[in-house]
């Protein structure tokens, strides 16, 4: 089975939340939320039982997850087959990775992901750490080497690079810094309130806002000097709202069924 991966860029409101609960089975979903990324995880597992709950899930219940030692606890495995869908909160996301990379728990979810037994969803810092290339911080004011700061990921999604809360707090510099430097990774810049939702080797936009794709694949010149601008010509921007795809592999934008597009208005059918 392919994995299902829904990734939001934050913010995410009741229309994306009930998406994960149906994707985890509705009535008969067994939602586990791990809150590793934030400072204040009894407030965030809080939220998220109580917002799963009322959207229909049929059981959610918090994975707590704050040292190494949670996440390689023998009883870690039963925990996880047992769940149809996993959500990650938002906070920070090195924290994610510090505590979760290469442990048990992160081999399991691996392994349960691939086979297409659980759905995985993460927002904010939960999506972010879904890329092999993870994005942990950065706002200079250009596109520059130092306007980004990068670490590993745990590669749920491979071959991409992640950014959350992309138009709100105007996060294009950084992502354009991040592509250039691993040109081999697309850039997905997710908006609040919106999520890409994987479907094998594609995925469908989701939500009231936008993903910002920038691929670098065909760009005639890329150079990243230690200080000062970046150049980066002849790469690929694709701004894609609700129900438009992208084919990852082949880096191929589609737009939703039956809809036309800007220069087909008005021609004869």
């Amino acid at each position: 089975m392919d994995a299902r991966l829904l990734i939001m860029g934050g913010a995410a409101g009741p229309a994306l939340l009930v998406r994960f609960v149906e994707l985890a089975g509705a009535a008969a979903a067994r939602i586990l939320v791990i809150a590793t990324a934030t400072e204040e995880p009894e407030t965030a597992e809080e939220f998220y039982v109580d917002t799963f709950t009322a959207l229909g899930a049929g059981s959610v219940r918090p994975l707590r997850l704050t040292t190494r030692a949670d996440a390689n606890a023998p009883g870690i495995a039963a925990e996880l087959r047992a769940a149809t869908g996993v959500f990650f909160t938002g906070g920070d996301q090195e924290r994610i990775t510090t505590v979760l990379g290469g442990t048990a728990a992160d081999s399991l979810l691996q392994e349960l992901v691939a086979a297409g037994a659980i759905v995985l969803g993460g927002t904010s810092a939960g999506a972010a750490m879904m890329s092999a290339t993870m994005i942990v911080g950065g706002d200079g004011p250009g596109v520059t080497a130092a306007s980004v700061r990068t670490g590993p990921g745990l590669e749920f999604l491979p071959g991409v690079l992640i950014d959350q809360h992309f138009a709100q707090r105007g996060r294009l510099n950084r992502l354009l810094s991040a592509v250039a430097r691993y040109p081999h990774e697309l850039g997905l810049g997710i908006d609040e309130d919106t999520a890409i939702l994987t479907d094998g080797d594609r995925f469908e936009v989701l939500g009231s806002g936008a993903v910002t794709v920038v691929d670098a694949g065909a760009a005639t010149d890329i150079r990243v000097p230690p200080s000062g601008p970046i150049a980066l010509a002849g790469a690929r921007i694709h701004v894609l709202p609700a129900g438009h795809t992208f084919h990852l592999t082949g880096r191929v934008p589609g737009a939703p069924a039956g809809e036309n597009r800007a220069g087909d208005r008005g021609r004869a059918a």
